[in-house]
């Protein structure tokens, strides 16, 4: 779901990363894949627990980050104590637009109608648009694949074993009723931007995951 135009909520939660240190945490946090601790978090950017426990909730008040409560591993039962607060990024999708503008309505009519072209002109068209402007985004980032992903809305994450994982799906809104052409779009996206990258030995292949891009890079 997207909150989208002047909603004072979304705004509100938008102008709160003004704040550095809140900005800090909330890159921390929606960079790892796992729930992050108060604790965790504020040794990371170097601040006390409580000041950080403050702007988590904050972000967490204001639909930017999502809450969830833990014991530690083996403590259970009577004298426990109280789970802890943990914090992780939400699915959900802050849209502000000054005047009101609607382009993932524009997109989902867009996707509709390449559902329906039977000849398959319009997504052979949208196939080599989207290379290139993958290839383009990594020429512009002098090459460096992961800083053009990121460019290009991803979040790149590098494996040990030398693979890529893209930890969201800038498109998530629309793929959601529309799987099979965003994740085409996706698959040759990507494949422009290792194009155009300083590593041509790298591969994409799609690879549904929960909670992921459908596409997941090979040999970087």
């Amino acid at each position: 779901m997207a909150a989208q135009f002047t909603d004072p909520a979304s705004l509100a939660a938008l102008t709160s990363l003004d704040d550095p240190v809140r900005r800090r945490l909330y890159e921390y946090v929606v960079e790892r894949d796992e729930p992050i601790s108060r604790e965790a978090a504020a040794a990371a950017v170097g601040i006390g627990r409580t000041l950080a426990a403050y702007h988590l909730d904050k972000l967490a008040d204001g639909g930017l980050l999502a809450v969830s409560y833990q014991r530690p591993a083996g403590r259970g039962g009577p004298g426990a104590g109280r789970p802890a607060k943990l914090y992780t990024r939400t699915a959900d999708e802050i849209v502000v637009s000054v005047p009101p503008r609607d382009y993932l309505l524009l997109a989902r009519l867009l996707v509709s109608s390449i559902e329906q072209d039977a000849g398959g002109a319009v997504r052979s068209a949208l196939s080599t648009a989207a290379r290139a402007t993958g290839r383009q985004a990594a020429v512009d980032a002098d090459g460096d694949m992961v800083a053009a992903l990121r460019d290009c809305g991803y979040l790149p994450q590098s494996d040990a074993d030398g693979s890529i994982t893209l930890r969201n799906c800038p498109f998530h809104s629309v793929a959601k009723d529309h799987l099979e052409v965003v994740c085409g779009l996706n698959l040759q996206l990507v494949e422009g931007v290792i194009d155009g990258s300083s590593a041509p030995g790298a591969r994409a292949e799609l690879s549904p995951r929960q909670g992921r891009c459908c596409v997941l890079v090979h040999g970087a």
